[in-house]
Parts: structure tokens; sequence; C-alpha cells
């Protein structure tokens, strides 16, 4: 018995050693797949599933249209609630998955209050303003591999000193929502770009002894009026310019954003469940169930 004992202390030994080894502190290596798979994690989320990350930004809202200064027409500022939850893939191994939701508000630009209703400088009408609360806005998963077998990277990476840079652009070219069936032969689509530009301290980011880091990211997007503004066609674009950070806490958000949360969006206070399989929402197809909610009920028939 006495060597039985022995044995089996000697067993639970080496398992708590090598669970020990296996998650012994390391830096992260940005060439490897599966390290840069974890880099992206730790950005957009952290490292434990089902741990919420809080993104925050502010900025302004400019028009710019041919012939004409280019002119402030709104603050913005805006927060993503998000999580990350392990996907297992029977040929592609561990990878994540994100889930969010999101909400821009566009603020008067001398009180910084919500701006319900809006006097359009070029109409003259009076819109109602349709903040973005767009939920889900959810990723595919990501893994060490691709479905074709290209290892997984970060081409933009850069490190220059103790800050890496991740910048990346995402142009926009799609169906607009709020289209018909014929936008490929008359025009009509949806045409925007967004750029995101991420910085972030190195050896936080590299260090597993760290459970996630706090990126600092600018955020443009340049794109077309939006359909609340009901400019009927006209001319111009749109140009947002702002940055933020992720917080470490729901409540470093801004009094204005909590408030309006409190107030009218409550679900954004926590991310959607990690087997959220809704569709992706934009200011788009939310204007839209917002417009057709709007519109008078059909007359019946005709006896």
């Amino acid at each position: 018995m006495k060597s039985l004992r022995w044995m089996l202390a000697g067993a639970a030994l080496a398992v708590a050693s090598s669970t020990a080894n296996a998650a012994a502190p390391r830096m992260l290596d940005p060439a490897k797949p599966a390290d840069a798979l974890e880099i992206s994690k730790r950005v957009q989320c952290g490292e434990a599933d089902g741990q919420p990350a809080v993104y925050h930004w502010s900025g302004k809202l400019y028009s710019r249209v041919d012939g004409e200064p280019d002119r402030q027409l709104f603050r913005v500022e805006g927060m993503n609630i998000r999580q990350c939850a392990t996907v297992d893939d029977p040929v592609r191994g561990k990878g994540w998955r994100l889930v969010s939701r999101e909400i821009l508000l566009y603020l008067d630009p001398l009180t910084g209050e919500v701006v319900r209703e809006w006097k359009n400088p070029w109409t003259g009408e009076m819109v109602h303003v349709l903040q973005v609360a767009n939920d889900p806005v959810n990723q595919s998963p990501s893994f060490a591999m691709s479905a074709s077998g290209t290892p997984y990277s970060i081409p933009s990476l850069r490190r220059e000193g103790q800050y890496f840079f991740m910048p990346f652009e995402a142009p926009l070219f799609y169906t607009n929502p709020l289209a018909g069936t014929y936008q490929d032969y008359i025009g009509g689509k949806y045409h925007a770009m967004e750029i995101f530009d991420f910085a972030f301290n190195a050896n936080e980011m590299l260090d597993t002894r760290n459970k996630t880091a706090y990126p600092i990211v600018s955020w443009v997007r340049v794109s077309e009026f939006l359909p609340w503004m009901k400019m009927r066609g006209r001319q111009g674009q749109l140009v947002i310019n702002a940055m933020g950070n992720k917080l470490r806490s729901f409540e470093e958000l801004s009094p204005v954003l909590k408030t309006e949360i409190a107030a009218n969006y409550p679900a954004w206070t926590a991310p959607p469940p990690v087997d959220d399989t809704r569709p992706n929402e934009t200011s788009w197809t939310v204007f839209k169930k917002w417009a057709d909610q709007q519109r008078p009920p059909a007359a019946p028939p005709a006896h």
C-alpha cells in the first residue's frame, strides 16, 4: 500500500508539473500562425472565453460636397461590446469567433447632447435622427489554418520600438438593402470605406501573463449620406474621424453613452450569446426596418 501511495503521489506530481509547464508564461511570436491568431484575439477581445470587452471611440462627422467647404454636422460617440469564444473544427483545430453589438450616437457639435431631430441644411427639412444601434455585428470563426491551408498571419502588423501598429482598410461595395433588384444595371450600390488603425504596447500584448491587452484605435469612415438624412440622391459624402480604445470595464464609458444605453438600449450592457446565429445588422438594414414601421398600413383591396 505504501508503494502504491508513492506511485499515485508521483503520478499526481508529474501531471501537475506537466500542466504547469503547459501553462508557463511565454512571449507570443507573431511569425507563428497560432500565436498570430492569439494576438488577433487579444486585440479584439481577451484570453478568456465569455469575458466581455468594450471598445469606445469619439470624434467628428463632416459632409463633403463638391463646390462647397466641408462642414461639421455632428460629434459622434460610439461603443462596441463583444466577447470571443473558442471554436473547435475537426480539420482546422481550435479557433475563435467574435460576437458583438454596437452603438454610435450623433451629438450636437456645440452642446454634446444627443440629436433627436435635425434640420437638413441642404433641403431645410426637419428629419428624425436614427442613432446607430446594430445588433448583432458578428465575425466568422478564425483559425490558425484557413480552409485552403494558408497559415494565419497579420500582414499589416509592424513593430516600432515598444509599440505594435496594425492598420487595415475595409472597402465596401454591395447591394444597398434599400435598393431594388436592378442595381447592377442602374447603380445604387452602397459604396464606402472604413479604415482602422490599432496601436498597442508590444510587451503587454505578447506576454501571456497578461490576460488581454488594451489597444488604442482610430477609425475613419468615408460613406454616402445616411438614409435618414433624406438627401434624395444629392451628390456628396460623409467623413467620420474618431479615436478610442479598449476599456477595462463598461463603467468607463462616457456618461452620454451610459445614459443613452440605460434609457433606450438596455441590451447593450452585454454582448450577444456566443452561439448567436442571427444575420448581421448595418445602419441601412436597421433604417429599413424603422422606415417600414413608419409607413401607414396598406389599404384593403376594393371590392
